[in-house]
């Protein structure tokens, strides 16, 4: 593309299992807000899903928030809201409450401070019964990671010691912290997850 959009391939292969889940999660209205967005391409898909639901989209990277916006002018969606820069680790975010958020292939490609980052502003947006969903790949207690997984996670720490899979225990044993509590597991395509998590009142 010559204009400032991106595209990434996976999309295409994801795109459609996650919204078989985000159809079962998300509320019927209200503001989403997708923290991670990358590309931009794939919230243009899920805003035209979900009509009824304003999706914000959001990336600390300014390349990344370029290729939102030519999605987004490109789409022609009324419900996509312009993206606004946020790094899930700042301790304020721009967006003040959400009735849900969706982050997706993110945990993983950044260190462990933008989990914790993620769910503390998680526990500061969302309301009682709000949804937090995640994506990606993750490690499971007790059940063997796939071949291709261990691959991905040694190229991801070699480009970045930091990076890694996470395990889905040590990711809901700090969204329990933030007042989360993990409430499904559904296995995805490609050996990734969705990670559903509600928040609960009151704070633990």
């Amino acid at each position: 593309m010559t204009d400032a959009r991106r595209s990434a391939p996976h999309v295409a292969r994801n795109t459609a299992p996650i919204l078989d889940v985000l159809r079962e999660t998300l509320p019927e209205k209200g503001l989403v807000l997708e923290v991670a967005s990358g590309s931009g391409e794939q919230s243009l898909a899920f805003a035209r899903a979900f009509p009824k639901l304003l999706w914000q989209p959001s990336d600390p990277d300014p390349a990344a928030l370029a290729s939102i916006q030519g999605w987004r002018e490109s789409g022609g969606v009324f419900n996509l809201l312009p993206p606004v820069e946020l790094d899930a680790r700042a301790v304020g975010w721009p967006i003040a409450s959400a009735e849900a958020i969706v982050c997706i292939n993110m945990v993983h490609i950044s260190p462990w401070e933008a989990t914790e980052g993620l769910m503390r502003g998680a526990g500061r947006l969302l309301e009682p019964g709000a949804p937090l969903f995640l994506y990606g790949p993750y490690r499971r207690q007790g059940v063997p990671t796939a071949p291709s997984n261990e691959t991905f996670d040694q190229s991801l720490k070699a480009r970045d010691p930091r990076w890694g899979l996470r395990t889905v225990e040590e990711i809901a044993a700090e969204a329990e912290r933030q007042g989360l509590k993990l409430e499904r597991v559904v296995e995805m395509p490609a050996n990734n997850l969705s990670l559903v998590f509600r928040r609960i009142s009151p704070l633990p």
